[in-house]
């Protein structure tokens, strides 16, 4: 015998509304004051980063001081900073071989 054929009725012969639901996770909304924000604080880096390569190759005498501390603290010795871009590729790699 044939399989059956699932019948969906319509309530009151109306169609029922479309959803439009994303499965993935929503885009962030970025408002102009964000954008202003990191145009900002993006431009104000490149100064240091223009500044800081002039004083290395020794175009000018003035601009930003980099900081080095002088008496370090004992308790970072073994401090060691972490490589973000390396842990993420980490992260990456693990996810694709689970």
């Amino acid at each position: 015998s044939p399989a059956q054929k699932l019948v969906f009725n319509r309530v009151n012969g109306k169609r029922p509304p479309l959803l439009l639901q994303q499965i993935s996770a929503p885009e962030e909304c970025y408002t102009l004051a964000h954008e202003e924000n990191v145009r900002f604080v993006y431009e104000a880096w490149q100064q240091v980063e223009q500044q800081l390569d002039g004083i290395r190759s020794g175009e000018s005498a003035c601009g930003p001081v980099q900081y080095v501390e002088k008496t370090p603290n004992p308790g970072l010795k073994d401090f060691v900073p972490i490589d973000l871009e390396d842990w993420w590729a980490q992260q990456f790699l693990a996810k694709i071989e689970n």
